[in-house]
């Protein structure tokens, strides 16, 4: 299977139990992708430095899973690989009662990386169609009746999402969307590991077992998140996660695709300043030491 396999832009429509969640039916071994792991962030690196120098278009790599999918480790793997002085990375948790006063993409605009720069969202945008979703939270945001009680509320946040990111789309900034697929069984591995393996406590959450509850509520508000917001121009990416090596090589690859895509180049120099070079390389040459 290629990356292309995995992309949704709404030409497809996304159901997750037909999906798998491990690697499979590759055409090499593990070693393998890992080793065009290491040559895609190589890439991306000297494409980052190209971004960077341009600054003319701005890169938001948006990052959805379910607890455990590995979305620490995939931004820790993957992304340290670049420019730290051209990378930003926010992790968006619950909204603080600042946030809860603003509009929900509130946070997300103040996030926004400037153009030049790679942005990395460890969740996103997204929570507030599928956290909110699932717990029925809408109410949490301090907004009138008309809007909370709304039966439509979720269909109109998906339209304004899609619009905000052509919004940005318009304005120079790429919109790419990955969703972690991990499967249940894989998941209670890992939770497993993280009980029984003291330097794994830190992670443990006691509210991130009672979600494995709602799995078929969690696949239904996926569904429609994908399937209501994938376009052309932002498109998601719905990845198997129960291996995490493929899970780097896969990112690392659309994170190369995307980059080349963008089409980035180092600006020209300004003819003025041009003119003046041997006049500088003189200079230096001559300089007594």
């Amino acid at each position: 299977m290629s990356v292309k396999d995995y992309r949704y832009d709404g030409s497809d429509k996304l159901v997750l139990k037909r999906l798998p969640t491990g690697a499979q039916g590759l055409s090499g071994e593990k070693a393998d992708y890992v080793r065009k792991t290491k040559e895609n962030i190589a890439k991306a690196a000297a494409l980052q430095e190209k971004l960077y120098a341009s600054g003319r278009e701005g890169l938001v790599i948006a990052i959805q899973a379910r607890d455990a999918a590995g979305k620490d480790s995939l931004i820790k793997k993957v992304f340290s690989g670049l420019n730290p002085a051209a990378l930003e990375v926010h992790a968006f948790k619950t909204p603080s009662k600042e946030e809860l006063s603003h509009d929900y993409l509130w946070r997300l605009n103040r996030a926004l990386p400037p153009r030049g720069k790679i942005g990395v969202f460890n969740r996103s945008h997204y929570e507030d169609v599928l956290v909110t979703r699932v717990h029925r939270m809408e109410k949490g945001y301090l907004m009138p009746e008309r809007v909370t009680g709304d039966r439509d509320f979720y269909q109109k946040r998906y339209r304004q999402l899609r619009n905000w990111e052509q919004y940005l789309y318009e304005n120079g900034y790429r919109v790419v969307k990955l969703l972690l697929n991990i499967g249940k069984e894989e998941q209670k591995k890992r939770f497993i590991d993280r009980l029984e393996l003291p330097e794994k406590h830190w992670k443990l959450s006691i509210n991130d077992m009672a979600e494995r509850a709602l799995w078929e509520a969690y696949d239904e508000a996926y569904e429609d998140a994908v399937n209501a917001t994938a376009t052309k121009e932002s498109p998601w990416y719905v990845l198997p996660a129960d291996d995490k090596w493929y899970t780097r090589y896969l990112v690392s690859q659309i994170l190369v695709d995307t980059l080349e895509e963008m089409d980035v180049s180092y600006p020209p120099i300004d003819p003025v300043e041009a003119a003046q070079i041997p006049v500088v390389m003189e200079e230096l040459m001559n300089e007594k030491r």
